[in-house]
């Protein structure tokens, strides 16, 4: 009884951690993004502005939310945003707690597990909207996901059979000499792609691509259902960059892997502030032309050097 209590409190704990860092992250993006375009970011609400992410979230949350009147079923529309962010949050079970965590043998397959589930929350958001902008923008998203998921389940299949492993405490302990990102440098590279695809960042956002879809899948959503789909984002690309320090670049999980994630995901916000946003046949084509045969060479390369 009192290892489950010591568990839940460790995981509750954990989940406040995410929804607070949830919030600077956004701060951080907007005056990464102001000023690398040389206007103001927020610096009203609060010393430096760093009460405007909450003031955004209480604005958001006590908005009157809009019902569409037309939707398939209302029960699905409201539920969606609420399992996008549950599954954003069960990603980061995964997280190596030194003591009052569980300890995961195949955290690999579990993160394959919870990615592909990721799908349905906004395929479901998408349909029951009855909206056209809403329907395009979660089927655009959804073909995304799928196509760049393979890329990173190839790559981790190529680690897996190398490490000999699908817990990740043990990846990161077989990096005490050499990092795997020096080991596998090109893997590396076409995983921080895949990972700006599977979060829907720039310049890969074509789920949420105001110029082409209004506001893609979310077209219909607003006030709090906007805000846990915004949530259920970052906390997704928080976890991606901390997920790519430990199969990456880091041996021990530590205070110093925290600050590497931060880097990664300063990377993330550098990236949408340098590049415009891709077309869309071209990034399946990159997906399934340029990256499926590449990493398939790689795994095989692998696999015989194994």
């Amino acid at each position: 009884m009192f290892l489950v209590l010591k568990v839940i409190i460790s995981y509750g704990f954990l989940v406040i951690c995410v929804l607070l860092s949830v919030a600077i992250v956004t701060l951080m993006e907007q005056k990464i993004i102001g000023a690398s375009q040389v206007r103001i970011g927020p610096n009203v609400v609060g010393y430096w502005g760093l009460l405007q992410p909450f003031a955004d979230a209480v604005k958001l949350f006590f908005k009157e939310g809009l019902i569409p009147l037309m939707s398939f079923n209302l029960m699905i529309y409201f539920i969606s945003p609420a399992v996008m962010l549950l599954l954003a949050l069960l990603f980061w079970v995964l997280y190596p707690y030194i003591t009052g965590g569980m300890d995961y043998k195949l955290g690999v397959l579990w993160f394959l597990c919870i990615s592909g589930l990721g799908v349905y929350p906004i395929l479901s958001g998408g349909w029951v909207s009855n909206c056209k902008y809403s329907l395009l923008g979660s089927l655009r998203s959804v073909a995304q996901m799928i196509s760049y998921e393979v890329s990173l389940l190839l790559i981790l299949l190529s680690m897996i059979w190398c490490f000999n492993t699908y817990d990740l405490l043990l990846i990161m302990k077989s990096q005490m000499y050499i990092w795997a990102g020096i080991m596998f440098m090109p893997l590396m590279m076409v995983w921080l792609v895949s990972s700006l695809a599977e979060t829907n960042r720039s310049p890969y956002d074509f789920s949420e691509g105001e110029s082409e879809l209004v506001s893609g899948f979310n077209t219909e959503y607003s006030a709090g259902g906007f805000t846990l789909i915004f949530m259920s984002e970052y906390s997704n690309i928080l976890f991606m960059s901390l997920l790519f320090v430990m199969l990456f670049f880091s041996s021990e999980f530590n205070w110093f892997s925290v600050m590497k994630g931060m880097l990664v995901m300063y990377l993330f916000v550098w990236v949408r502030t340098s590049y415009p946003r891709y077309r869309y046949d071209k990034l399946m084509y990159l997906a399934w032309k340029k990256f499926l045969p590449f990493i398939l060479m790689s795994f095989i390369f692998f696999f015989l050097l194994s």
